[in-house]
């Protein structure tokens, strides 16, 4: 009897992965058909805590290069679809979605939305809009920071993945590996924006502003504007520059930028902050010309609103944490008043 292929499979690729990969294998078993872990390499239970969990392991041999392990993974796979998950990642809402997949692909890439976690002490956390539903066919190209090619057009899903390894104890697990791999690809194609543009985010992870500083400037120059990354990489470049002490440079990058701009609470976010900053470094000017801007760049967040849809968009810009940056203002200047009513909006806002 003829087995009837799969429509949909997760494909992963792991390697000392014991401490997350049951989450993620849990969190996709009841809507996939196959799950498939390919293992580069774990000297830990990875491979064995993935059988348990039902999955099929298999064995590759590592060579410096994601997307060729990605590929070998998803050669294994006969599904119609492939979801594609890390094992510091796990399905955190509508699952459901990969059910409503049409049985024959139209060649789309479907897009889901990652939640970036951390812990206190980590660094990053926001969403990113990714392609990780590829119909069969679909392979990946870049040796780090790979992306899917071969696919015809994208449409998004509502399935939203988390994502946990900005927290502290992955960054420092994982220190050093993707930092040379992205050396190593811009050695090989240094016009490649979103290489420079991936290398700037793990040098500001890791808290070093004069080396974000410059990759993101590098980033900006290459990148064409309608890198469906661009909002995130414009936002955390105003961050990196400030950070650096480039302030200038900040303000030149958001006035440039502000007009593509004008429905991101991220943007205006990050604006208040640098015009914080210029406040700080130049009180005789900061009431007259600096602080009228953070309080007009905060409070247009709220006007706003979260915005979840914008690639890179960090929760809470866009409603509590405005407000608490507003209120903390209102404070310093003596307004007790419009600080109480900010402190107020920011607790019914805030995730409790």
């Amino acid at each position: 009897m003829t087995r009837l292929a799969p429509h949909v499979a997760l494909v992963m690729i792991a390697r000392d992965e014991a401490a997350s990969i049951a989450r993620a294998l849990d969190s996709a078993r009841p809507h996939v058909e196959r799950m498939i872990v390919l293992d580069t390499g774990s000297v830990d239970d990875t491979p064995a805590i993935a059988q348990a969990r039902g999955a099929e392991v298999h064995a590759f041999a590592w060579v410096d290069d994601f997307a060729a392990a990605r590929n070998a993974a998803l050669a294994r796979s006969d599904a119609a679809w492939n979801l594609v998950l890390d094992a510091d990642e796990w399905i955190a809402a509508d699952g459901a979605a990969l059910a409503a997949l049409p049985a024959r692909p139209d060649g789309r890439l479907g897009v889901v939305r990652l939640e970036n976690v951390a812990d206190e002490a980590g660094q990053e956390a926001g969403r990113s809009w990714l392609p990780r539903i590829l119909p069969r066919g679909v392979c990946y190209q870049g040796r780090v920071h790979e992306q899917p090619v071969g696919g015809e057009g994208s449409f998004r899903t509502t399935l939203v993945l988390g994502h946990d390894g900005y927290t502290a104890a992955n960054l420092a697990r994982k220190a050093g590996r993707n930092e040379g791999l992205l050396m190593a690809g811009i050695e090989a194609s240094p016009e490649d924006a979103y290489l420079w543009y991936q290398l700037a985010r793990e040098h500001q992870v890791r808290e070093r502003p004069p080396q974000a500083a410059l990759c993101f400037t590098e980033a900006l120059r290459l990148a064409p504007a309608g890198a469906p990354w661009r909002h995130g990489l414009v936002v955390r470049a105003i961050t990196a520059l400030k950070t650096a002490g480039r302030l200038d440079e900040a303000l030149q990058l958001a006035g440039a930028e502000i007009e593509n701009w004008p429905e991101s609470p991220d943007f205006y976010f990050a604006l208040g902050d640098l015009y914080l900053e210029c406040a700080v470094q130049a009180p005789d000017r900061a009431a007259r010309e600096f602080l009228p801007v953070v309080e007009s760049a905060w409070k247009r967040c709220l006007d706003i609103g979260e915005r979840p849809d914008l690639d890179a968009a960090v929760p809470g810009r866009g409603s509590h944490m405005a407000a608490h940056n507003l209120a903390a203002l209102y404070e310093t200047l003596g307004l007790k008043d419009e600080a109480a009513r900010y402190q107020a909006l920011a607790a019914q806002g805030r995730p409790r």
